[in-house]
């Protein structure tokens, strides 16, 4: 019994190996073009609202595919679904870097998400069902390193590419690397799965792909358009709607596309409110930093990717450490100090001026990213270690998706709040300036006005953005030490293992 459950534990550190290399290239690609749309927008002659699409549709099929995950691991095999994703992907890259036309160009992004949605889950439950939950905190703390660290690099890598070649050099450059690792995996993965009888139900297929698309959609375009856009609030409506029928439903099937009973688990649903939560914040830092560097300070691209560089690096370096320090302390001690520090640095983020420097606002970026590398993995491994071992596909399903959404709601949100607060800045400085020329003769010009009614609504959206850390910071006490079904599993390895496991650790 001893030498089987010790084999059934045995990591299979090849396949691990190799989805690692395959999931960081897909992740490097959902940030990878952001220093490069105005270049696209200048070649392909398309405007903002149309060029916003390159990112917009990535994550829209994101939102649609990453649902059905779940029902994709227990249905085929590892092998073939790393072969589906990384094909799409490289096929998708292929497309976009010969595309001569925007059309073009958004169909091979669309064909790269879909890869891309594949293998982020994929290899998440690959590691939850490779490692004992003692040992699991180190093994996603890797995993973190790739998840943080990918897409951090993207736009200082992207910016570095723009400045030196063509914006199509961001595709040529990742195509042999993603065939190179096509092939590999199709070499080295040899697990099977037996025929399953498990069928996908496409009424939840259908009510998914409208509910999440509609919500991204809805709140994607929110920040551009505005919230009192029938076009906004319409698709939102209709998301919420398509959601609540598809969660209904879910609950009915016997054998669920999304299974939602996942939320019986005290700690998984704790985990998927602070994450939401930080999500949502996380991006004050991503979205309104750059506009503050580019647009008030005058900071090149390129200078605004390197200021973010350092952040991006200590949250990645600092993942496996507290991936260990997981394993022995639990997650709560980890959340309350990291969440701790992203409050007080966000908040230290909403006193930033006109004379704030360029190594001041590295330092505290870098700060800030240091308290996130103790949030993410440690709450969602703690979450997931609650649930029982067949219910991996869904939790990190159920993650992946959130992760998405609330992405697009904290940009809406943050989005909005600058730019209604920059509305009432720029009155407000307008009548003070007309107060000054008629009492002192002292004039201010419409650039001057502009700039500090901009730096006042981002100041007041990383306000913002600090009351939401405060709230997780709040939810973090109430973490514990999750102890649950996957305990048992791992004890009596036969009971409960699902083919993937079963598969692995042969």
């Amino acid at each position: 019994m001893d030498q089987e459950a010790k084999t059934a534990n045995k990591p299979a550190y090849g396949i691990i190996a190799v989805l690692l290399i395959g999931a960081f290239i897909t992740f490097l690609n959902n940030t990878l073009l952001n220093v490069a749309l105005p270049s696209i927008m200048e070649d392909l002659k398309v405007g903002p609202s149309t060029v916003q699409w390159v990112t917009t549709g990535f994550m829209l099929v994101n939102g649609i595919m990453i649902p059905t995950t779940a029902f994709l691991i227990q249905k085929y095999s590892v092998r073939q679904l790393f072969l589906w994703a990384m094909g799409l992907f490289t096929l998708g890259t292929v497309i976009a870097g010969f595309a001569h036309a925007f059309p073009l160009l958004l169909a091979g992004r669309m064909i790269q998400a879909s890869g891309s949605a594949i293998m982020m889950p994929l290899l998440m439950n690959v590691m939850l069902v490779s490692f004992p939950v003692s040992r699991r905190g180190a093994a996603m703390g890797v995993f973190g390193l790739i998840l943080m660290f990918a897409p951090a690099i993207g736009p200082t890598l992207s910016g570095w590419i723009v400045e030196h070649f063509d914006w199509r050099a961001l595709f040529h450059l990742v195509t042999p690397l993603a065939a190179v690792i096509l092939i590999t995996g199709g070499v080295l993965l040899k697990d099977k799965r037996k025929e399953t009888d498990i069928r996908l139900d496409i009424i939840s297929l259908l009510l998914s792909s409208v509910g999440f698309g509609s919500l991204l959609y809805g709140f994607s375009t929110a920040g551009s358009h505005g919230w009192s856009s029938p076009q906004v609030d319409l698709t939102i409506v209709i998301g919420v709607i398509a959601l609540t029928v598809f969660i209904f439903r879910q609950f009915k099937l016997e054998r669920p596309m999304l299974n939602f009973r996942v939320y019986q688990y005290p700690m998984f649903t704790l985990a998927s409110a602070i994450t939401i939560i930080v999500n949502m914040a996380m991006f004050s830092g991503f979205l309104l930093l750059p506009i503050y560097a580019q647009t008030i300070l005058g900071i090149s691209p390129l200078d605004t990717g390197l200021m973010l560089l350092p952040g991006a690096i200590i949250n990645a370096l600092m993942s496996p450490i507290n991936g260990r320090l997981f394993d022995r302390i639990g997650g709560r001690i980890l959340a309350v100090i990291g969440l701790a520090i992203v409050t007080v640095s966000t908040y230290l983020f909403s006193k930033i001026s006109m004379d704030t420097s360029y190594h001041q606002l590295m330092l505290l970026h870098a700060v800030r990213m240091f308290g996130m590398s103790m949030v993410f993995m440690p709450v969602s491994t703690n979450g997931l270690n609650q649930l029982p071992v067949h219910l991996y596909p869904h939790g990190t399903a159920m993650n992946n998706t959130l992760n998405q959404v609330s992405a697009a709601i904290g940009t809406a949100l943050l989005i909005t709040v600058m730019t209604n607060r920059t509305e009432y800045h720029a009155k407000e400085l307008a009548q003070n300036a007309v107060h000054l020329a008629a009492g002192k003769g002292i004039s201010i010009s419409k650039e001057q006005i502009a700039q500090e009614a901009m730096l006042g609504g981002i100041r007041d959206a990383f306000f913002v953005s600090a009351l939401l850390t405060l709230a997780a910071l709040f939810l973090a006490f109430f973490i514990k030490r999750a102890k649950g079904p996957a305990d048992s599993a791992e004890k009596h390895p036969k009971k409960g293992m699902p083919d993937t496991q079963k598969a692995l650790s042969n």
